[in-house]
């Protein structure tokens, strides 16, 4: 029986399996980044249905100081409101909570559990991104199995306290030219630094008062869009999000 018989499955090479995650993963992870922010009250869920609605490929939930049911809840409407726009749900640092509510993938930090110690616990097919400062961390983060790094802040920011000097698109850059996985800006980013965040070798950018301190969120997102060049939302319009993160218990974005 040859290799082309219909009835003999194909068998593809590792190389040719490993070229087709990273072009799966450019596709699922390149683009706008937008991080769930509760600070001072904000309609966390109202701001996620209005970005995903705008066309946003990524969502990112990200709250601290709350308990693990509440953030499991908030996490799983997250990922409703995601699903009828086919917009990738990231979870940041709990891989665990990423799992329980069937997540695209988890972001950790240089404090969470170590990236190769989560591709144990969550398999091959969840997206795993690691923070990198330094070519030499991102190649680390890259060998550990990490699908796409997270480098900042580019610029300063008041967002999140206690974060290092930012790095500048130089910085960046640095980072994109040492891996080969998408590397996602972060920290600052305003609709004018894209373009050159871009040229630095960012294949995207991930925001939080871009967009939820914008008067219009939704109006923020295609403009931020627009400076990527990002095609139109797919999917439908979801069903209302219903009254905020506080309908969930207390968090904080920060």
């Amino acid at each position: 029986m040859s290799a082309s018989d219909p009835h003999v499955p194909s068998v593809e090479a590792p190389a040719a399996r490993g070229e087709t995650r990273g072009v799966e993963t450019r596709r699922r992870i390149s683009g706008l980044h937008v991080l769930t922010d509760a600070r001072r009250g904000r309609d966390a869920l109202g701001v996620v249905a209005a970005v995903v609605a705008s066309g946003a490929p990524v969502v990112q939930v990200r709250v601290k100081g709350c308990g693990d049911r509440v953030l499991y809840d908030f996490a799983q409407r997250i990922v409703e409101i995601c699903a009828p726009y086919e917009a990738t749900c990231i979870v940041d640092d709990r891989v665990d909570i990423a799992l329980a509510v069937g997540a695209a993938g988890t972001h950790l930090g240089a404090g969470d559990l170590p990236l190769a110690k989560a591709r144990s616990v969550a398999g091959p097919d969840h997206l795993l991104g690691g923070t990198a400062r330094t070519a030499t961390s991102a190649v680390e983060l890259v060998e550990a199995g990490a699908d796409y790094l997270g480098v900042g802040p580019a610029y300063p920011t008041t967002t999140k306290a206690g974060l290092p000097p930012a790095l500048g698109p130089a910085g960046v850059a640095a980072v994109a030219s040492a891996v080969d996985v998408p590397v996602i800006a972060i920290g600052g980013i305003t609709l004018t630094q894209i373009s050159e965040l871009l040229a630095a070798g960012a294949l995207g950018v991930a925001v939080v008062s871009a967009v939820s301190d914008a008067p219009d969120p939704a109006a923020a997102t295609r403009g931020l869009l627009a400076a990527l060049a990002v095609p139109p939302p797919r999917g439908q319009r979801s069903s209302a999000p219903g009254s905020g993160l506080a309908a969930h218990g207390r968090c904080s974005g920060e």
